[in-house]
């Protein structure tokens, strides 16, 4: 995934540091998500993810609705909102994938991965709901830079399984850039922006890393 590099001169090193996240943290970067997006990804691996992604981001309210919840800054609403908004969009979208999809593909260790899917929806919920200024809205920042990689994944199975495709309405990277500069108006805030940024990263990289264990323990079985 690549954010727009036109954008980043435009702002303080703030969009610059969330950029650098995205590149090096990013799902863009995980090579399973690059596998899942591909035309010639296994059904079966592809169901498997729309599941798992549905089980984490499909419910509500979730990490973006938590963080607008809990804002106490004026100046970061706009955004906030217009993030839920398009979000109960993509919730929308991982409901029909899921359908679509059909049942959960057989795979050794469900219960595991599935406890393993609900601590990561834990530790969202617990990033959106922190009282640490700044945390929250850098977790809903790169949950928005990052669904670029992953909305890869559901086009692909939208395409594989049927279902319309749908427009992702989430904010820009111009008007992300902008809340990022205001967000980091401190470096205790800025600090906490990227620590919510890189949690929130973490936890999905751990989900593409979970996936792929689970594609390889189904396939070479």
């Amino acid at each position: 995934m690549a954010l727009d590099p036109s954008i980043n001169g435009q702002f303080d090193g703030s969009w610059g540091m969330v950029r650098g996240l995205m590149s090096a943290d990013g799902s863009g970067q995980h090579r399973f998500v690059g596998t899942l997006a591909r035309s010639n990804a296994l059904a079966r691996d592809v169901a498997d993810a729309v599941h798992a992604l549905c089980m984490l981001h499909g419910r509500q309210p979730g990490l973006l609705d938590h963080a607008l919840a809990c804002n106490a800054q004026p100046a970061w609403a706009p955004w906030l909102e217009a993030a839920v908004e398009a979000f109960a969009a993509e919730r929308a979208l991982l409901a029909r994938l899921t359908a679509a999809a059909g049942p959960l593909p057989s795979t050794p260790g469900q219960a595991e991965s599935d406890s393993t899917i609900m601590s990561q929806r834990h530790a969202l919920d617990t990033l959106a709901r922190s009282d640490r200024r700044g945390c929250a809205v850098g977790a809903a920042v790169a949950l928005v830079a990052d669904w670029r990689a992953v909305r890869a994944v559901l086009d692909r199975a939208a395409d594989r399984f049927g279902v319309p495709p749908v427009t992702c309405q989430l904010p820009d990277d111009a008007d992300t850039a902008m809340l990022v500069a205001t967000l980091a108006a401190s470096p205790a805030a800025e600090r906490a922006m990227a620590f919510g940024a890189q949690q929130l990263l973490a936890q999905h990289n751990g989900l593409w890393s979970l996936m792929e264990a689970r594609a390889s323990a189904r396939n070479n079985a």
